[in-house]
């Protein structure tokens, strides 16, 4: 059969190899599936209006396409199996056929047939499908390849180049690692830093945060500036005990985006230590402060609070709410995880933080609700009284919701009892064959 020219074919897969930062021998396994494609259009059209297309989805499974790239051009090639009376001449060939070529031919064998067509309709029709479905077929291998390259990173945490700006999102250059190429990020609004000046050029530290499709755009990596991540991981590379083992981070809230322009970008992180010598806090600090402030100057000046985690919920509670000087922390609610915190009444907004900011963030560190109260005006006995109505509230809706958990148990329970029922009186095809092959291989161990 005739070669279907494609000139300028090694061009194109050269400039589409350096354009979409795949190797050739990629690109080349994607256009030959697109082509293939093609080929499967132009048979599957000349039923059009005559009759119902005769393939299924497997059909051409035993169909290839052969690059020609010395000549420019590609073939189709069809595996077939060499049979005494042939049933499908897409699939099968004749034993007497192949033993006027090759004598020695058996039955069962496989050979591989050109079977490009000579029509000039189909070179047209294969060159036209063929870009859109080889655009399809280059972002899945670029989803792929970005996807095996970047899964199995031990560090989460990436250098990347500013390239661009699209909307409010930043396109960034990362790579995975020397000589690799580099492969486009884009940085979204809400994981950007207050403090940064996304200039052209400018590298980052950013965290990997996922790796996805976007309709119409292809695989996309998504990076953060904002993310708790990025905190620890710069904290571990400048902390040496961290990296030894001897002390630990423990939990990261941060707040990088405030609610209020008024209030710059903060975080807490609590720290502790194996070894009893150790000062967690002052291994991160540094001396005269040089750790953490090479971690602030990554983070563009924003705010750190390091404080020691401690087993006592009590303790730890009031470390939480450094720089606040704390009197006293009662737990008027431990099972509920409900705190109120007394502080003296200059330490009340200090406490509080600038616009709810530091006692927000020491919530979330700890996981519990903490009500600052005036040391000075606090009515214990009033407290209590507000406080044990809470508790009754909240154990209405955790046995409302424990009820409607077991409602919902017990309804699973009666829809599967009434499907295996069902089962029993209609039995389906899948359970008929499951159970003819248990019994077979109950037979088989039997033997």
């Amino acid at each position: 059969m005739a070669l279907v020219m494609l000139p300028g074919l090694t061009t194109l897969i050269e400039d589409i190899s350096e354009e979409k930062k795949l190797p050739p021998n990629v690109v080349e396994a994607a256009l030959r599936e697109a082509l293939l494609k093609g080929y499967e259009r132009y048979r599957r059209t000349l039923y059009l209006g005559i009759s119902e297309d005769p393939f299924d989805e497997e059909y051409f499974s035993n169909f290839d396409v052969g690059l020609d790239l010395e000549e420019e051009g590609f073939r189709v090639l069809a595996s077939k199996i060499i049979v005494e009376e042939v049933e499908s001449e897409d699939h099968q060939i004749a034993l007497e056929e192949v033993q006027q070529v090759a004598e020695d031919a058996q039955l069962g064998d496989t050979v591989v047939l050109d079977v490009t067509p000579e029509k000039d309709e189909f070179g047209r029709m294969a060159a036209a499908s063929t870009k859109q479905v080889l655009a399809q077929k280059l972002r899945d291998q670029q989803r792929r390849m970005i996807q095996e390259e970047f899964a199995d990173l031990e560090d989460p945490v990436l250098t990347a180049r500013v390239i661009r700006f699209e909307r409010q999102s930043v396109i960034m250059a990362v790579s995975s690692g020397l000589g690799r190429p580099e492969v486009e990020a884009e940085l979204p609004r809400r994981d950007q830093l207050p403090n940064d000046n996304y200039r052209a050029n400018a590298t980052f530290k950013v965290f990997l945060k996922e790796v996805s499709e976007v309709a119409r755009r292809g695989p996309q990596m998504f990076v953060s500036r904002s993310n708790a991540g990025l905190v620890v991981y710069l904290f571990e590379n400048e902390v040496p005990e961290i990296q030894e083992g001897s002390v630990r981070i423990v939990a990261v809230a941060r707040e990088a985006n405030p609610p209020s322009r008024a209030v710059g970008p903060r975080t807490k992180v609590a720290v502790d230590s194996v070894e009893r010598e150790v000062d967690p806090v002052g291994a991160c600090i540094g001396a005269r402060g040089s750790r953490i402030q090479q971690v602030v100057n990554e983070l563009r000046g924003e705010k750190i609070d390091v404080i020691r985690w401690s087993a006592d919920p009590g303790q730890y509670l009031a470390n939480s709410l450094s720089p606040a000087r704390v009197e006293m922390v009662r737990l008027v609610d431990p099972e509920g995880q409900h705190a109120h915190v007394l502080v003296p009444p200059d330490q009340l907004s200090l406490a509080i933080g600038r616009e709810g900011q530091n006692v927000r963030l020491a919530a979330r560190l700890t996981g519990w609700k903490i009500d600052i109260k005036n040391s000075a005006e606090y009515d214990q006995g009033t407290e209590d009284e507000k406080v044990a109505e809470l508790i009754v509230l909240r154990q209405e809706d955790e046995r409302q919701q424990a009820e409607a958990e077991a409602r919902l148990e017990a309804e699973q329970a009666t829809r599967a009892e009434e499907d295996a029922r069902l089962r029993e009186l209609y039995p389906i095809e899948e359970d008929f064959q499951e159970e003819t092959i248990s019994e077979s291989e109950s037979t088989f161990e039997a033997r």
